[in-house]
This record gives structure tokens, sequence and C-alpha cells, in this order.
């Protein structure tokens, strides 16, 4: 007598995805080699949507938290956004379509993705990094376009690129690689925002040449009713510095996963993050670091305010494997619960081979210190402006270490917006 695992029902997200798949495939760009790619990632998707059973979902439960999937709305208009940084050259994906108006900036090469769909050269990038990797899946299977932004060595690019990633309800799934050439410098920032209840997927690919200097911000605060799911790619060149900042302030559910690899000797990368969590609201942001080569150094620091009934996640593994001598890697995350309902697991990990490195990861969860409250309130300020002054003292630091005046302007002022409204 045969014994057949049988293959637990399918949720009606799950439905939905395959159907979306069936009526989609005939307008999405691609050549042959492409739909094959399509196809295997949604072999990955018909295994189903990730459960807790699967560590690197342990705290996120795709399959039980994406209850809903919105069809794809062609019709749909996407109001075009105001750049970040003023004088910033802007790329937008509005409802999953690139503009046919490259910006020309000198030592920078922009095309749009739904051409190298078309003619089958970026097949190879669409490869799912394992049967754990959703986010790769869903974005292989239904990504219509984006851009791609190659600049020269030696280019020092004064004005940032903005990549912005519009959904306008329904769903958008999008595409960012990046190329920098040795020796250059740019500042980059990555948009993820919306409107109405849609599902959007963003992938970056960023590469980085010997020497290379990048700044690299995500924005990201989709309407409280979307899902968001986005992955960062990196590849650091030998003495290359990347430092990535985020900003989580939106989404219903919402996933950002960072996968870098310190590929060069003496390649440094620095993360920071915030995430401002409200209402019944589910944020998770999972790291993967590998350091791979000797010299090599990394810090992260991720500050987490949580309200309402908002759960949030942060899982940051740091591998540090046998040839990667010298390595300097530290990581913090510290958390401020602003409400007896809301939640925030952290779990750090450290796996190191290398027998001659420093490393160290530390966590701490906390309230607003009474006393601090006190102190304000018995010099005449309220105590809903207080609790305001200590929350963004608590997240100063953060934006405050990306020392350059614009740039921590234009974020303190989105910390601004989200405090007028969940303050």
């Amino acid at each position: 007598m045969n014994m057949h695992a049988q293959q637990p029902q399918r949720t009606g997200a799950e439905t939905a995805l395959l159907e979306a798949y069936d009526s989609r495939l005939s307008v999405l760009p691609g050549d042959g080699a492409v739909t094959v790619k399509r196809d295997n990632a949604l072999e990955v998707l018909k295994a189903g949507l990730p459960t807790k059973r699967i560590e690197a979902w342990h705290y996120t439960d795709l399959r039980r938290l994406l209850t809903a999937v919105p069809q794809h709305d062609a019709s749909a208009v996407a109001d075009k956004l105001g750049a970040l940084l003023d004088g910033s050259a802007v790329l937008p994906v509005l409802n999953g379509v690139s503009s046919a108006n490259l910006p020309s900036v000198d030592g920078v090469r922009f095309e749009r993705l739904e051409d190298k769909l078309r003619d089958g050269s970026f097949a190879p990038a669409l490869e799912v990094q394992g049967t754990d990797d959703a986010i790769g899946a869903l974005n292989a299977a239904f990504v219509a376009d984006g851009y791609f932004v190659d600049i020269e060595a030696d280019a020092e690019i004064a004005a940032p690129i903005e990549l912005q990633n519009i959904q306008a309800g329904g769903q958008t799934h999008s595409r960012f690689p990046v190329r920098v050439g040795d020796r250059a410098k740019v500042t980059i920032v990555e948009r993820q925002t919306g409107e109405g209840a849609g599902l959007s997927t963003s992938i970056s690919h960023l590469t980085l040449g010997e020497g290379a200097e990048v700044l690299w911000i995500i924005v990201q605060d989709q309407p409280d009713d979307s899902t968001y799911l986005g992955q960062f790619n990196a590849a650091l060149g030998k003495d290359s510095k990347l430092t990535l900042f985020f900003m989580n302030a939106g989404g219903r559910l919402v996933r950002q996963e960072v996968r870098v690899g310190t590929a060069g000797e003496g390649s440094d990368f620095q993360l920071r993050g915030i995430n401002l969590l409200a209402g019944d609201t589910h944020t998770d942001v999972t790291m993967v670091l590998d350091h791979t080569k000797p010299h090599t150094g990394s810090r992260e620091l991720i500050r987490n305010v949580v309200t309402g009934k908002a759960r949030g996640v942060f899982q940051g593994r740091i591998n540090v494997h046998q040839i990667a001598q010298k390595t300097d890697a530290k990581m913090a995350c510290n958390t401020l619960l602003l409400s007896d309902d809301g939640e925030f697991s952290t779990k750090p990990e450290l796996e190191i081979f290398a027998d001659d490195v420093q490393c160290g990861h530390g966590a701490t969860v906390k309230e607003i210190d009474h006393d601090h409250l006190f102190y304000l309130k018995a010099r005449g300020i309220d105590e809903k402006t207080a609790r305001g002054l200590l929350v963004k003292a608590f997240l100063a630091e953060v934006i405050e270490e990306l020392e350059v005046e614009p740039i921590v302007e234009a974020l303190e002022a989105r910390l601004d917006q989200w405090f007028a409204t969940h303050g």
C-alpha cells in the first residue's frame, strides 16, 4: 500500500496568486528564457506560501497573514511623487509601469527594465534564492518593469538618484538593479508608497565595484491596508562602503529583507533602520549578512517604536566564514514600547567560523522613562508633546549618523508626519 503525503488545501490568497499568473502570463514582458524563470518561480509558489515552520519566516507566517490578493488593475492611475531630496533625478514606476522619459545624468546610464526582460538579458537575475525565498518567487513570477542603473567608474554623482515604486491598489511588482563602478560615489533613494489596499513586491540588486561608496535610503510608507514585500540585495567589492538606511512607516503587512555579502577584502557595511509601528499592523525586517573576505566590517543599529496593537520583528543573522579573519561586526536592536498591546520580537544570530574576529550583538526593550517624562512636564510641557520629544530623541541618533543635512531634514520631516497621525 502506497502512502502519499497530502498537499494542504490552498488558501484563498495562494489560489488567487496562481490564477493571477495564468491570466497575466501572456502580457508579462519576456522571451523564452524569462518565461522559464517565471515558471520556475511559480513552482515555488505552488508549494505554498511560507509558514512559521520555516525558520526564516517563524515570526511572519505569510500563509496566515496574507489573507487576500487584489487583482491587477492596469487601468489604475498612480499619482507622481515629488522627490524626497531636492534636485534628485527621479525614476518613477507608476502602478508597475516605468517612464519612457529617462533623466540625463553625467556618468550614469539608465534603462527600462521592461526592455531587458523583453530581450532576455535579465533572465539570469530572476533565479529564486532557495525554497524559502517567497519574495523572490513572487517578484520573479510577476515583475513587469523597473529600472537598470549603471554608474561609471570614478563618477561622483552629486545629485541623488530616486527610484520610486508607487502602487494604486491592485498588484505591482518592480525591480531596481544598480551597478556602481570602481571608486564611484552616489546617493540612491528608494521610495515605496501607494494608495489603497494593494500588494506590492520590490527587489533591489546593488553591485559595488572596488572602492565604491554608496548611501542607499529606503522610505516605505504604504497605506495601512496594503501589503509590501521588499528585498534588498548587495555585493560589496574590495574596499567598498555601503551605508543602508531604511524607514518603515506604513503598511498592514510588511516584510523587508536585507541580504548583503562583503565579497571584497576591506569592504564595510553599515545598516541603520527605523521601524514606526502603529495600529493593528505587522512589520518584519530580516537581515542575512555574509562576511566572506578578511578585514571586513559591519555595524547594524535598529530602533523601533511600537504603539497600538502593532507587532514587529527584527531577525539579524551574521555569518563569518572561516576565511574572513579580522572581521569586525556589531549588531544592536533597541525598541520603545508605547502600548501594552504592542509587541516586538528580536532574534540576533552570529555564526562564526573564523577565530580572529570581533563580533557582538545586543537588544533592549523598554518603555518611556517616567522620570524623563516628569522632568519635561514639570517645565510646562504637556504630556503628548513631552512623549513626542522623548521618542524623537530615541530615534534621532540613527538619523543624525547620516550626517548629510538635507537628508537628515527630509527624514525628520517624515517622522513628524508619522507622529502627527500616530503620536
